[in-house]
């Protein structure tokens, strides 16, 4: 699939290797100059009037769990997770919260007088840790009709039939007279036997939504500013200052608890904050460009090269039977090379940025889920989480860490960490492999392996992924 068609069609480009870091942003729908978006916005406003009309109601948990829960949407592929796509949705705490909230604080959600429209991200504003990722996920299942439609446009005008299925998806949109979600069965791209969906790019921003509790709380002294009634700004000041009375120098700590108090004490002053966003949203629509542009030269740049440079090299084969510690060591080898000789530096250094070390996790990752072993991520068993853990059985198990040589803990990383993982997940077997990206890098590497007494090996592999070392070209 060219990405030109996606760039055409409006949809981002997703990577099938890990979710990306982008989120839905409800305001992107609200503050667009395309009716279908606002009509999507005028929907999820509509749903959430239906449950504050039953929040108060004396409801049984199932009725709550199929209202109020949410589970995410992991085939958008949007989200926090590193590896794959599986995170964790809205939990039975995002339910409580959102109907504690339109019962009470949010009572009068859908009527709001003093901005120009209801906003979902207001249930964030009352609970500091209802995040972006809430909000998006909130705002996925609420519009997954139109993603789904979506998709099945561009599936049915571009995509090859052995790439789709007709497929039942579970909770495509709201039957308002059977107070009851509705499946369907839809014609969507497959990968790894679960369908795919597509998202535009115009509703996507990279680090927060525009409506959220931090910047609220950040812009305090603005929104009284900006309150019109005098007496009330006079209570409002009054309240915030006795939260102080008992400290002469509050600190910056204290003073965000007295501004998080007073908002919580007046809740009105919720609609005067967001009624500033609102004014300001053009400011929304240019941020997720900025975004949208640097995210998308990290994961569909670097990844895509990878893809398609990667693997075709001979040694990414299934090989004969081996141990989990041949089995690393050979693909850690793998990956040196591509980065040495194969010009993989080039695409480690392509992406506006030098590749992170999550990022480089992602890469390795493929490498080691072409084999035949069982590949886990992220696994911690009690002492902190190692990046991979390569096992066939429980006697066959190998740890593998991934390191940037730029890491400000890189010693102290090389000296106990690997031990300390290879005791808490019952294994001997342990390889390290460390990126440097210039020379002061190798050199920093250098010195840390010098103080202690280790030098590389198949069991600590250096990478080099310098730019000014290799002949010009391609390939080195």
């Amino acid at each position: 699939m060219s990405r030109n068609t996606l760039d055409a069609y409006g949809a981002f480009d997703l990577n099938l290797l890990a979710d990306v870091r982008l989120f839905v942003d409800p305001f992107l729908l609200f503050n667009s100059a395309k009716p279908e978006y606002q009509a999507l916005h005028e929907d999820i406003i509509k749903y959430l009037r239906f449950l504050r009309s039953i929040a108060s109601d004396d409801l049984p948990d199932a009725v709550v769990k199929d209202l109020f829960r949410f589970q995410e949407v992991k085939q958008n592929w949007f989200g926090y997770c590193e590896l794959g796509n599986e995170g964790h949705g809205l939990g039975q705490d995002f339910a409580i919260a959102m109907r504690q909230a339109l019962g009470r604080a949010l009572s009068n959600f859908g009527e709001e007088t003093g901005t120009k429209g209801s906003h979902l991200e207001k249930v964030s504003l009352i609970r500091p840790r209802v995040g972006k990722d809430n909000i998006s996920d909130f705002t996925t299942n609420l519009i997954k009709n139109y993603l789904v439609d979506y998709t099945e446009k561009f599936a049915r005008d571009h995509l090859h039939p052995s790439r789709c299925a007709n497929v039942g998806v579970r909770r495509v949109r709201f039957n308002y007279k059977t107070r009851s979600w509705v499946d369907e069965v839809r014609y969507l791209p497959m990968f790894n036997g679960d369908y795919v969906l597509l998202t535009p790019v115009d509703m996507l921003v990279h680090d927060d939504v525009w409506i959220n509790y931090s910047d609220m709380v950040a812009q305090y002294p603005q929104i009284v500013a900006g309150v019109d009634d005098d007496v009330q700004r006079s209570r409002v000041d009054a309240y915030f200052q006795q939260q102080l009375a008992d400290t002469v120098n509050p600190s910056t700590k204290q003073v965000t608890a007295a501004r998080q108090q007073t908002l919580a004490f007046f809740p009105w002053l919720l609609d005067t904050y967001i009624k500033m966003r609102e004014d300001d949203g053009d400011g929304a629509i240019a941020v997720s460009d900025s975004e949208i542009e640097q995210i998308t030269a990290v994961f569909v740049t670097l990844f895509s090269n990878f893809v398609d440079n990667f693997w075709s090299l001979p040694g990414m084969a299934e090989r004969p039977k081996a141990t989990s510690l041949e089995e690393v060591r050979h693909r850690t080898q793998i990956f040196k090379h591509w980065v040495e000789d194969q010009g993989g530096h080039l695409s480690l250094n392509d992406a506006r940025q030098r590749a992170s070390e999550k990022d480089v996790q992602r890469l390795v990752f493929l490498t080691l889920k072409a084999s035949a072993f069982d590949v886990n991520s992220e696994v911690n068993n009690g002492r902190g989480p190692v990046d991979f853990k390569v096992s066939r059985g429980a006697s066959d198990t190998t740890l593998l860490e991934i390191k940037l040589a730029s890491n400000s803990h890189l010693r102290r990383n090389l000296e106990k960490q690997v031990d300390i993982y290879k005791k808490a997940n019952d294994t001997n077997n342990a390889v390290t492999m460390v990126i440097y990206y210039d020379a002061l890098e190798r050199a920093k590497l250098d010195r840390a392996c010098s103080q202690l007494g280790i030098e590389e090996g198949p069991d600590l592999v250096f990478v080099n992924a310098r730019l000014d070392d290799k002949p010009s070209g391609s390939k080195a």
